[in-house]
């Protein structure tokens, strides 16, 4: 029973070989079998099981939801109501929200079922799951290398067949550089199309909560229930929503303009094999039409800097809520006021995330704020401007996912900035809020798989995804 897609399962539900009781039972042994992998955080199981009995009844009456017969497991940072939500740290054990994230709600609504909360790097901090303090999440490819940063835990899940798809958050390429690592569809759509009412903020101007998943469909479908205006999120578009699923296959991709990142495929960083297979992807496009050429981006190498100036401060501001005072975590050491912040914070955070605090706190400090918040904004500002005058000649940007496949656990923990760097490739989408996506179409000499990256243009997720499905189609 190794689902890659709700068609197929909707299938068998129809044919009634299937029902949505014996999916979730066959998760829930799934996930036990495979819990060295650390993927899930905690599961629901019982709840999932209830859930699946309704949604069984609802299909016998005709009555379900887009997303009946889709099992599926959100990152530990997606607030569920009545549910734990800890963001894989220590400042948040035992907490449990007071409401759900819209994007829960939208997915409840279209009859998903939740099966459980995923491991994650702390806060979203992290380009290879080392950092959650719940204990590091093990590639199902490779037991002794990392799955990628921050959403672990999401993207194991529907690698090793756990559930059918998953949430992650993209702050930097938190979705698109496990995508990559683990060999899954990993989505971040355009900035203000999916609310972040109910996801614990890292980098509010960046994070963007999209889908992880084994194909393009279930991707456009979730993407489909979640994306619209919400009351709760004043930084959402307005913009009426298509029906992704349905209207991507009817968009035409015979001859598309493609332009490539000469500095991202050309850059010293980058495997070899990866850049050979990215001109392998090119010279099949030129072939069957497209028009593919080169275009200099020569910013790329300032895509990392400007961004863990701009949000590493937004994160020091964020975070700024857990105090020890009013909920989470707090000091059982600490004697006064100023002893409960500083002692639950201490104990509370882990290294990583007191690090970003620290160098964001910095940046924003008084003598240091124009210097480097705010040339990083504007730094951001060319980057806006120099991608959308790509965007203006074609129509698509290509560009690799990352600049390797999946490290050992330990490799770069002696030097923050090689960690920094995994996330070269994928920034410029948050910087530029732009839709971006992983596909699973390289199979390394190592026998590690690996992504190729599109990058669109602002709310076009339509042609994104039609010729994501075109090249993976392509290289079946």
């Amino acid at each position: 029973m190794n689902y890659r897609s709700l068609k197929a399962i909707k299938k068998d539900i129809a044919d009634g070989n299937l029902t949505c009781h014996a999916l979730v039972s066959h998760y829930i042994a799934r996930i036990e079998k495979e819990k060295h992998l650390n993927a899930f955080l905690e599961v629901w199981g019982n709840e999932a099981l209830q859930q699946a009995k309704i949604i069984d009844e609802k299909i016998k009456s005709g009555k379900a939801g887009k997303l009946a017969g889709m099992v599926i497991g959100i990152k530990d940072n997606i607030c569920y109501k009545g549910h734990k939500v800890t963001g894989a740290s220590k400042i948040l054990e035992g907490f449990e929200s007071l409401y759900s994230a819209t994007v829960v709600e939208r997915l409840l609504a279209e009859d998903a079922i939740i099966i459980g909360r995923c491991n994650c790097d702390e806060f979203a901090m992290g380009s290879s799951n080392e950092k959650s303090a719940y204990g590091k999440v093990l590639n199902p490819h490779d037991n002794d290398r990392v799955p990628g940063g921050s959403s672990g835990g999401s993207t194991v899940a529907v690698a090793a067949g756990l559930c059918l798809a998953a949430l992650g958050s993209d702050t930097g390429g938190s979705i698109r550089q496990p995508a990559s690592f683990c060999g899954v569809v990993g989505m971040k759509p355009t900035y203000g199309k999916v609310s972040r009412y109910g996801l614990l903020a890292y980098a509010s101007s960046f994070d963007q909560i999209g889908p992880l998943t084994n194909n393009i469909e279930d991707a456009a479908l979730i993407l489909e229930v979640m994306s619209g205006k919400d009351e709760f999120d004043s930084t959402m578009s307005d913009r009426p929503v298509p029906a992704y699923a349905r209207e991507y296959k009817n968009v035409d991709t015979k001859k598309l303009r493609i332009a490539y990142l000469k500095d991202c495929v050309e850059h010293t960083g980058l495997d070899p094999e990866i850049r050979k297979h990215i001109e392998g992807v090119i010279n099949d496009l030129k072939k069957q039409g497209h028009v593919v050429e080169p275009v200099s981006f020569p910013l790329t190498d300032y895509a990392v800097p400007s961004y863990y100036v701009l949000t590493t401060a937004e994160a020091s501001s964020n975070l700024s809520r857990y105090s020890g005072i009013n909920y989470g975590y707090r000091s059982p050491n600490a004697t006064d006021l100023e002893s409960t912040y500083k002692k639950s914070r201490t104990e509370g955070f882990g290294k990583e995330v007191k690090r970003r605090i620290m160098l964001g706190t910095f940046v924003l400090s008084s003598g240091y704020f124009d210097a480097y918040y705010a040339k990083g904004q504007k730094v951001r500002r060319l980057f806006s401007e120099q991608t959308e005058a790509i965007l203006k000649n074609y129509d698509l940007i290509l560009l690799p996912a990352t600049p390797g496949t999946a490290f050992k656990f330990g490799q770069n923990d002696q030097d923050p900035v090689k960690m920094y760097l995994e996330d070269i490739f994928t920034v410029q989408a948050n910087i530029t809020g732009l839709p971006a996506i992983s596909l699973p179409l390289g199979k390394h000499s190592n026998g590690l798989p690996f992504g190729v990256q599109l990058m669109g243009k602002r709310h076009d997720e339509l042609t994104l995804l039609a010729f994501s499905e075109h090249l993976m189609n392509s290289a079946s």
